[in-house]
Formats: structure tokens, sequence, C-alpha cells
């Protein structure tokens, strides 16, 4: 066991779809995944292993934010071997041309994370995602027909603000969406040397204040949930 997860060596898998909602991870083993079991509940952040096409997937929550996914990320990768880690999340979108549940495929992240500055001492480091888990997570976006877009993404550790001056900075420079989870995972998974990708759904635009409805919602998710099952099987 780790500090934070309660599973024991060999209970998750190399390969982990990273929702930020633990009940998104239940909704996920249950609906998707074969011989499904529960390896962790710790703090109510459920962890789940099972099968995808016969190989082993697991499914773990993260919370919000990226002190929270710095640290399942880190005990995955150390403490249980994991090589491959999709996030599976929602974001609002920052350009015009994204419309409610489209599809992000994050290429790289701006943050104003004050992580990233207590790991390179106020130096800008730009964290990418694993280029052949990315081409092939566009690749099956758009055999599904689906809406996707691949680019920049802005990276907070706020989603309540004091101004949106930042934000309208980045919409300038063409950044797509914005969240507040990917920084983290793709700062450690380049640390550790591991494959890690985040596959967006909008939720929300900042610019016309559009919402998705919560049946709307569920599509979009089953949509990105398969194609992160797929992409996390190829690569």
């Amino acid at each position: 066991m780790s500090i934070h997860l309660g599973a024991q060596q060999g209970d998750i898998a190399e390969r982990v779809l990273l929702p930020g909602d633990p009940l998104r991870a239940k909704f996920v083993a249950e609906h998707f995944l074969e011989d499904v079991h529960c390896y962790n509940e710790v703090r109510g952040m459920y962890g789940y292993t099972g099968r995808y096409k016969g190989v082993p997937v697991s499914v773990q929550g993260t919370g919000m934010g990226n002190p929270t996914m710095s640290i399942y990320a880190t005990e995955l990768i150390q403490d249980y071997g994991v090589k491959k880690l999709i996030r599976i999340g929602t974001c609002g979108a920052m350009q015009k041309e994204l419309q409610v549940r489209d599809i992000v495929l994050a290429q790289a992240v701006s943050s104003d994370s004050n992580l990233m500055e207590k790991i390179f001492y106020g130096c800008n480091y730009a964290p990418t995602a694993d280029f052949g888990m990315l081409s092939k997570a566009h690749q099956l976006a758009q055999q599904k027909q689906v809406n996707v877009f691949v680019g920049n993404i802005y990276n907070s550790d706020e989603f309540y603000r004091e101004t949106l001056d930042r934000l309208h900075k980045f919409m300038d420079f063409g950044v797509l969406a914005v969240e507040m989870e990917s920084a983290a995972l793709y700062t450690l998974a380049a640390k550790y040397g591991v494959k890690a990708l985040s596959i967006l759904t909008v939720g929300s635009h900042l610019l016309t204040n559009e919402r998705s409805s919560h049946q709307d919602s569920e599509k979009s998710f089953h949509d990105m949930v398969e194609i992160a099952l797929h992409t996390i099987l190829a690569e």
C-alpha cells in the first residue's frame, strides 16, 4: 500500500484512466470494464481494476487540482509501476470555434500553478503530451466523427477568479481551454519517464457562458472514455 492508495502490489494495471470525480471512476468501471474489483476506497477516492478487450486497465479518481493529481500520479507511478496515464475530464472553452461537448486533446500545457514554480525555481517549463497517445487519440476521435481540437491548454490553480485578465491574455495567444490538473500530470510523466495524455470534454464556454446539460455531458463523457480506452491499449 501507498500513503493514499489502499491497493496491494499487482492490484493496479500499468494502464490507468484518471477522472477527477471518483464517482466517474466508478461509472467507468461499471459500464466499460469486465471482471472489475475495487482496490481503493481511501478518502472516498475510488479506484478499480478490470479488463477492457481482455487487457488489464485501472481507473482512479484524482480529485480536483494539481496538488491532488500530483499525489495520485506520483504514487501510481512510483509505488505501483504505472506506465501509461490518461486524464479524462472536463474543461472550459476559451476560443469561439469550440463548442460545448467538443473534445480537446491537450498537446501542451500553459500554467499559473505554484507547483511549477516550486519544481523549476521560477523558470518556464512546457509540459507536453506523449505524442504516440496524442496521435492515436486524434485518429480515434476523427473515426468517431466527434469534433476534436488539438493544442495548448491553460492549467490554473484557480476556479473562481478575482479577475479574468490572465484568461484573456491566454485567449489572445490561441489557448484552447482551461482546466486544473494536466500540468502536474504531464510534468510528473516527464520526470518518471512514463506516458501521459489529457482528453477533455468541453463542459462550459467562457465566452458564451453556455454549459452542457447532464444528458449531453454523459454522451460526451462516453465518447471520451471510449477514445481513452482504445488509445491506452494501442500505445
